[in-house]
């Protein structure tokens, strides 16, 4: 299995680590004996073809489907060893961008990324509305706090989405297919807002996503999940790999079989 060695432009300390990993939908196993960690600070890119597991595994990091077999470790800890109680603060020091930005279209903006912030915080209306018009302007959206998700753009409201996923300040933002349904430009202004994210923020991003440019503009790491083998065959930067693998599926897949 080809694996990098530690990215310099990234802490050492992990966010995330996942050990002996075994993901099944009943007798079917879906993919195992996945271990691999996210640093902090990383972008790291869950990658394979389609069928691999790439969302299942996601939704096994987020705390929506429980593992057959292995370990998810975050900072406080084993996630499916502890108490639900326990797993949602864990999980309160994350955040979640859907594919579709996922916003309810009865609600403004505004009102969408104050959601969060009504349920888990003690803050008044006024002090809701001022955080939801910053992170408004993180994402590129100042003054837009008083549209519905139908009068703006679908890279807007991507944007939007990942507003409101901003909205606790989480350590770690996880991003389902982010570039899903955009177009070429728009989804690499998407990029581009990503890495200004993490440098500004300082957070950890967790991405499934299956484009190449994609993985290549902002992956510093990454799991290749093969769907022959049903288990990992790589994990490191993705240009890396590709530099130096010899794996046929892998190289396949970032070069779209066109060396």
């Amino acid at each position: 299995m080809d694996v990098q060695e530690q990215n310099p432009i990234v802490g050492g300390t992990s966010a995330i680590r996942v050990e002996g990993l075994t993901m099944a939908y009943g007798d079917f196993v879906l993919m195992r004996d996945l271990t691999f960690t996210v640093r902090q600070g990383d972008i790291f890119i869950i990658m394979g073809g389609s069928g691999c597991g790439k969302s299942t595994l996601l939704r096994v990091l987020i705390g929506l489907k429980a593992p057959a077999a292995g370990k998810v470790f975050y900072a406080e800890g084993s996630l499916w060893d502890a108490s639900p109680a326990e797993r949602n603060a864990i999980l309160r020091r994350t955040g979640m961008l859907y594919q579709s930005g996922a916003l309810f279209s009865s609600m403004t903006l505004a009102e969408n990324i104050g959601l969060p912030l009504s349920q888990y915080t003690g803050l008044s209306p006024a002090e809701i509305r001022e955080l939801a018009s910053l992170k408004l302007s993180l994402v590129g959206l100042a003054g837009f706090e008083d549209f519905y998700p139908s009068e703006i753009s679908g890279g807007m409201c991507k944007r939007a989405g990942l507003a409101r996923a901003m909205a606790l300040d989480p350590d770690i933002l996880f991003f389902d297919e982010p570039s899903a349904g955009l177009d070429p430009v728009s989804a690499h202004l998407l990029d581009e807002l990503i890495l200004e994210l993490r440098e500004s923020l300082r957070a950890t991003f967790v991405v499934v996503t299956h484009e190449l440019a994609s993985i290549f503009a902002i992956g510093t790491n990454s799991v290749f999940l093969d769907v022959d083998s049903r288990t990992m065959s790589a994990s490191g930067d993705p240009k890396e790999l590709l530099a130096r693998t010899t794996d046929q599926n892998l190289r396949h897949f970032l070069t779209r079989g066109k060396e």
